[in-house]
């Protein structure tokens, strides 16, 4: 997923609305000290299923307190829920430090270090290693956790959580629906397999000639790191090894599968490596018919391509049963909480981060905003959620989609060397294989990382 567009989507979050309506505090103002918070019954409901937010209480005894949140986007769904939080208790203020992406990730580290740093913070799962040693567990039961959203799993630690998934996010396609009309198709010639969609893209392809005009299907540039981990993930082969911390790049699917995406160009003629460099953007010029691509893709579309009247659908699968998994997934963090704060600062992030958590709002409107599947059960058949394009798309397949756990970048990039290796430069593919796969392993060697592959809900059917 392409970080710099997700986080311009994100700028899109407070035109949503306004996350929740709260009632008001009693209080009484000291100028010199802020305002006290006298009123402990607010009349308000309570908030959430299991993990719920009763505002009914005094925040910090009612004696005025301070916390900073550390973002790096303006739109973050946690800066409106923190201006609503404020109105519940006005004893609290929470001040929204934000840095730009390029700088967040040097200062934050060095800031939680200390005793100045902000007392909850933006996290992005990339950045796992460099954050969890600041960081403080929820004080929240896992179990609740569990019952209320998805993809809890996968961030358990000694039955510890320290963020979980708001949001997830994979691949889909998007396709024309003016060329598609043109080409005589209908709804019901959305393709379920590989084999139905072979037929599809030739069906949209145009040719002056040998001169191809239109491509049926575009998966140049940075499409193959992304597909071909969900092509190997739907015939039941891993991205990793049997210890998880090592590369299984170099087998007969992941060859099987680049070998497919070449024939589409060389064989069935439905696109080609020198026609529409950049698949975003021959999408977006009206010179592909479909291409696959994550949820930024969407704003994307609705920003730079307005004239575009696109569809979504499932990325297909071999056949018609169920795979082992549909695709990977990426998600988008809940907020950390840092653990060398002061007592009273924890106690508040704590109090706040239940407060997003229990409240629908916060994953709703960051799910709108990202084309992103909200992780919150209770949003599931959420009506406004599945008149999205893309949410309705993922809906069906959200608990068959697999989290490897936030891998070095080596595995989308070594396999985007290895697919140029080949497509362009005339290598053999089993040399190509080859060398991706020693790429990785080098890169990887000194890395901490584990895969979380086997917390997958149906890791038992490759046994």
């Amino acid at each position: 997923m392409k970080k710099s567009k997700l986080f311009a989507a994100l700028g899109t979050l407070l035109m949503v609305g306004t996350l929740a309506a709260c009632g008001s505090s009693g209080g009484n103002k000291d100028a010199a000290k802020g305002t006290t918070d006298t009123k402990e019954d607010k009349q308000m409901e309570v908030l959430g299923d299991n993990v719920q937010f009763d505002p009914n209480k005094l925040v910090n005894d009612g004696k005025p307190i301070e916390m900073e949140y550390w973002t790096w986007n303006e739109g973050d769904p946690a800066i409106t829920m923190a201006k609503e939080y404020e109105k519940i208790y006005p004893n609290v203020t929470i001040k929204v430090v934000n840095h730009p992406w390029e700088d967040y990730w040097t200062k934050l580290p060095l800031a939680l270090k200390g005793k100045n740093g902000p007392a909850i913070f933006n996290v992005h799962n990339s950045q796992h290693d460099i954050l969890i040693p600041y960081m403080a567990p929820y004080d929240i039961k896992t179990a609740d956790l569990q019952a209320d959203f998805t993809s809890v799993d996968a961030h358990i630690s000694e039955d510890k959580v320290y963020y979980i998934d708001s949001l997830i996010n994979t691949g889909n396609i998007y396709y024309n629906k003016a060329m598609w009309s043109e080409a005589g198709l209908t709804d019901a010639d959305i393709p379920k397999t590989w084999d139905q969609f072979r037929e599809v893209a030739k069906k949209l392809t145009k040719k002056d000639g040998d001169k191809l005009t239109q491509a049926g299907f575009n998966w140049n540039a940075e499409t193959y790191s992304a597909i071909y981990q969900g092509l190997n993930y739907q015939k039941g082969e891993l991205l990793f090894d049997e210890s998880g911390k090592v590369a299984n790049y170099n087998n007969d699917v992941t060859k099987e599968n680049l070998q497919f995406l070449i024939d589409l160009y060389e064989k069935d003629g439905v696109g080609s490596k020198d026609f529409g460099a950049e698949s975003s953007q021959s999408f977006g010029n009206g010179q592909a018919a479909m291409v696959y691509k994550w949820g930024w893709y969407q704003n994307e579309l609705r920003t730079n391509y307005p004239d575009i009247d696109f569809g979504v659908f499932a990325t297909p699968t071999p056949t018609e049963e169920t795979p082992f998994a549909y695709d990977r997934y990426n998600g988008e963090s809940t907020p950390g909480i840092n653990k060398n704060q002061t007592k009273e600062e924890q106690a508040l992030a704590q109090d706040f981060l239940k407060y997003c958590l229990a409240n629908d709002e916060y994953s709703k409107t960051g799910a709108l905003a990202l084309a992103s599947f909200p992780t919150k059960k209770s949003l599931a058949e959420d009506k406004d959620l599945l008149a999205d394009p893309v949410l309705s798309a993922i809906a069906p397949r959200v608990e068959r989609l697999i989290w490897p756990g936030p891998f070095p970048a080596t595995v989308e990039t070594s396999a985007t060397q290895t697919m140029e290796d080949v497509l362009f430069n005339g290598m053999n593919i089993d040399e190509g294989l080859k060398e991706g796969q020693a790429k990785m392993e080098k890169d990887m060697k000194d890395t901490d990382f584990t895969s979380l592959e086997s917390s997958y809900a149906f890791f038992d059917e490759l046994k």
